[in-house]
């Protein structure tokens, strides 16, 4: 053979093809267009990776693959090299490399808590640390974590309970529970990252030698576009890796970022085989999650995927009352208390505003605390605009209290829940407004008037024998009653 450039990159053409035809598009797009055939001498190819990080990925994921497609384009003695350029240099201007055969991966064990760094003979850089300022030698992570957001300030009631305890748990014994990862998921306002402060508080009091880091998925993603233009993917991977404890807020902000997913897919395995603790929060369930691969939605559901729901009235009041006292309100009337429990049911972070706007008012304008008060300034705050009676304002309403999209009630699905608020809106569409039977089963997922028939009076039962739903049902009535 011919030591040509050119023959290596004919080689190498033909082994993409092997390769293209065996992964996905966008596998293929990420990890072997930025490749170069650099020479091929005595069935040895020799290519170019862009880093460290490449080389070890490529050797994990596509080892046989590669294996496979060399041994079939240059016969059985074909072997592969790997060409890894170093950023460091000894003079301005000059660059150098390293060659690695293949198959060495699992002689490069990644250090599980000091930083990696690369020596020469006149330099040694360490692992740049993303939240602290440059210039600054001592690497010491700050851990991102609000005080304020803590297990003794965090109320517990039915609908939080399970993620609760799960995270509780994970503190006292991080990276050795069952609970890895612990997957938190639910709508806006309702305390996925006060849960997710909880625990890496509570975990740092309890192991003050670990490591435990939150940060915001749309930082996560912030960072690995700057560590992309500054060429340092693999430093800001290993940043990661030496971390014991990973908390990541609002993680659907990586859906349609198949390269940003890819990271988080390299740094989710490492801390999974290594024993260290992942915290995920996130809007929906794994299973409601669009945009991310299928590898990694698996991932997220190796652990427990725990759900915040909206809470009941008496967590809310238990709420309420938490928040007056942390504003130095002791006494105030239990009234006021039920009257903010009542008119309030979306969300924790409406209740915390609310609150605010009411001490505010009072204090201002010298003020007592009364029931007229609250209503004057909840009106204002809760319902600003006026909303018709429409049957799609009762779906909306009925379906907000219960934390569920609306499109669900149009199902033909026969859950128990969904039928359930299906049902619920039947009812009060017929209860609020003036459209027939069969008018309201239209605008229900195309239900005739028999079932629409059926489903009040399913309720009108429910209302008389159960008392959980009874209360939810007045809820619900009195949202609709004070549009």
């Amino acid at each position: 053979m011919k030591e040509k450039v050119s023959d290596c990159q004919i080689i190498w053409n033909e082994c993409l093809k092997i390769i293209k035809e065996n992964i996905s598009s966008q596998s293929f797009e990420t990890w072997f267009i930025p490749i170069k055939p650099i020479s091929l001498s005595n069935y040895v190819l020799t290519i170019e990776v862009p880093s460290m990080f490449y080389h070890e990925f490529i050797e994990g994921n596509f080892w046989e693959l590669l294996k496979t497609a060399i041994k079939k384009v240059l016969g059985i003695n074909g072997k592969l090299e790997y060409k890894i350029p170093i950023s460091i240099s000894d003079k301005e201007g000059e660059k150098s490399s390293m060659t690695l055969p293949t198959s060495t991966i699992n002689a490069l064990e990644s250090q599980d808590t000091n930083p990696i760094f690369i020596e020469s003979e006149k330099e040694v850089r360490q692992i740049p640390n993303p939240f602290v300022l440059p210039g600054i030698k001592k690497l010491n992570i700050k851990s991102q974590l609000n005080k304020n957001l803590n297990f003794d300030n965090f109320i517990e009631g039915d609908c939080n309970r399970l993620a609760r305890a799960a995270g509780y748990a994970i503190a006292k014994n991080p990276g050795k529970t069952a609970f890895n990862p612990l997957f938190i998921y639910s709508s806006v306002g309702l305390g996925k990252t006060h849960l997710a402060h909880a625990i890496g508080l509570e975990t740092k009091a309890q192991f003050p030698e670990l490591t435990v880091l939150y940060v915001n998925a749309e930082t996560f993603l912030q960072q690995y576009v700057e560590a992309g233009f500054a060429k340092n993917i693999n430093d800001f991977v290993h940043f990661y890796q030496m971390l014991d404890v990973l908390i990541i807020d609002d993680i659907e902000f990586l859906a349609t970022k198949p390269k940003t997913q890819e990271v988080f897919f390299h740094i989710f395995n490492f801390y999974h085989q290594k024993n260290k603790q992942l915290v995920i929060t996130s809007d929906k369930s794994p299973a409601e999650m669009v945009g991310f691969e299928q590898r990694l939605l698996s991932r997220f559901k190796w652990g427990l995927s725990a759900d915040l729901q909206v809470p009941d009235k008496d967590t809310r009041m238990k709420i309420i009352r938490s928040k007056l006292y942390n504003n130095g309100i002791e006494d105030i009337d239990e009234e006021v208390i039920e009257y903010l429990a009542y008119r309030i049911v979306t969300n924790v972070r409406e209740i915390e505003g609310a609150i605010i706007s009411i001490l505010a008012q009072a204090s201002l304008n010298k003020k007592q605390i009364t029931v007229e008060l609250a209503k004057q300034m909840i009106d204002k705050f809760v319902q600003n605009t006026v909303h018709e009676m429409s049957i799609d304002y009762i779906q909306k309403v009925v379906c907000d209290y219960y934390n569920m999209p609306v499109n669900q009630i149009f199902s033909t699905s026969r859950k128990r829940d969904i039928v359930h608020v299906r049902h619920s809106s039947m009812y009060f569409a017929k209860k609020y407004t003036d459209l027939s039977l069969s008018q309201i089963g239209s605008k229900c997922g195309n239900k005739d008037h028999a079932t629409v028939l059926h489903a009040c009076r399913a309720i009108e039962n429910l209302i008389a024998t159960d008392k959980k739903i009874k209360e939810d049902l007045n809820n619900i009535d009195k949202i609709l009653k004070n549009s």
